[in-house]
């Protein structure tokens, strides 16, 4: 997938986006529009209902005022004599020394054939105390009408309670008058809560894809450039055995045995390298596979980093590069393959050599710590950029070069050192800094 057809991919989820998002937008505004024109409506018919049922309480009362002045007041004081102080609140102005308990009974019975099946709490005015006297909560049912709320709270409301006191006047309130207010009957959540659930999730996911994506080309990129080096790898020695080979074919031979030899000799070497080159690739796949087994044993580690050293310095005389060993780790018996912990320290070392300028020095150091013994590789070679150094272990990954290309290699080496690594339980690290050098940390857990 080339990058052309990833930023056609990035636009068209992008426009996918915003057009799902406008379309929830436009649906939640109209949405809301609708629960507005409900709840002007509903508003409209609970102001519809109160006032019938301001206007029925007001002609119960002056009812019930009628009753208690027994035909004495003057209709023309009826009504004035009550009076509305809000919604679910009235006062009624009498003249009358009233019982409580008498007028409990005669509001159940003038609300009852005016309709009325709130519940309410009347209240008496004591003028030698100038405070109010309230009566029980009045709670409507169907099967018993009107009833206190509770038994054990009769009070004032008693037909045995001794009353003398001159009341001017007694009160009506309705405490659950009160429908839903506005902010009850609007939903519970606000909607765009959903919308931003919803966008969220969408860019989650196209985060994710995009990620993917471009995870996907750079793996592809990867194996194309490993495809292009190992078949550069690969031609090197057939290209070598074959001119060998045809040497050997079209000259004749028989009175130079030496030169013989020579083609000979340079065709078995390349074929051994061909088949280590084939052998690393095919390790690579039984390790993805998890199909490589490890053969365990008991390995002193300070025998096996000195006999690599050796094979080091001698492979090294040439170039006249050093390596120096600070072996300090009292334990240094691990249990590990000898045949992969070996490749191991010398993948290390073989990379100290490639990307070190001049004459490489390699320092080989180890120390006990947690219960696990630490092998440290430092190089005085061309360090790792910290946009890279997190890649390093990545499969078929390589460290720039600039424009040199004769640093060879599939890309394999720090991945199968990582694999091998963490097959043994151990850990490996790196730190790094451009034109000083690298150091690799491996731990493994020491033989107990």
């Amino acid at each position: 997938m080339n990058r052309k057809t990833i930023n056609a991919v990035i636009i068209i989820g992008v426009l996918s986006i915003i057009t799902i998002l406008m379309v929830q937008v436009s649906w939640i505004n109209q949405t809301i529009k609708a629960q507005e024109d409900a709840l002007i409506l509903q508003e409209r018919q609970d102001s519809l209902n109160i006032r019938q049922f301001e206007e029925s309480v007001r002609v119960a009362l002056r009812n019930a005022v009628e009753e208690i002045g027994s035909h004495h007041v003057d209709s023309s004081d009826l009504y004035g004599a009550v009076k509305q102080k809000s919604s679910n609140y009235f006062l009624v102005d009498i003249n009358e020394n009233l019982h409580p308990y008498y007028l409990e009974q005669l509001l159940k019975r003038t609300f009852y054939d005016h309709n009325i099946t709130q519940n309410f709490q009347y209240g008496i005015y004591d003028c030698y105390n100038d405070s109010i006297v309230y009566g029980n909560l009045i709670r409507f049912t169907r099967d018993s009408l009107y009833a206190p709320a509770t038994d054990t709270s009769i009070g004032v409301t008693s037909p045995q309670l001794s009353w003398t006191r001159d009341g001017h006047y007694f009160t009506v309130y309705f405490p659950e008058l009160l429908g839903q207010s506005q902010s009850d009957l609007l939903v519970d959540e606000s909607p765009w809560l959903y919308v931003a659930f919803v966008a969220a999730i969408l860019l989650i996911f196209f985060a994710f894809a995009v990620t993917v994506i471009i995870r996907q080309k750079r793996i592809s990129e990867v194996r194309t450039d490993f495809v292009n080096n190992m078949t550069h790898e690969l031609k090197t020695p057939i290209s070598t055995i074959g001119l060998s080979s045809e040497m050997l074919l079209n000259a004749d031979f028989s009175k130079d045995p030496k030169r013989l030899k020579q083609y000979a000799n340079v065709i078995f070497k390349e074929n051994k390298r061909l088949e280590q080159q084939v052998e690393r690739v095919l390790n690579m796949a039984k390790l993805d596979k998890n199909e490589l087994d490890l053969h365990l044993e008991t390995i002193d580690i300070h025998e096996l980093i000195t006999e690599t050293a050796e094979n080091f310095r001698f492979n090294q005389t040439l170039s006249g590069g050093e390596i120096e060993l600070k072996l300090a780790a009292q334990k240094s018996l691990v249990e590990a393959d000898l045949v992969h912990l070996t490749n191991i320290i010398y993948n290390l070392l073989d990379n100290a050599v490639k990307y070190t300028e001049g004459v490489p020095k390699v320092i080989i150091e180890t120390r006990n710590n947690n219960n696990g013994v630490f092998i440290t590789v430092h190089d005085h070679g061309i360090g790792i950029s910290k946009d890279q150094i997190q890649q390093v272990f990545d499969q078929f990954y390589r460290v720039p070069t600039g424009d040199q290309h004769d640093v060879k290699g599939f890309g394999l080496g720090l991945y199968y050192v990582k694999l091998i690594i963490e097959k043994l339980g151990g850990k490996i690290s790196v730190r790094s800094k451009l034109g000083v050098g690298s150091s690799f940390e491996l731990w493994l857990a020491q033989k107990r």
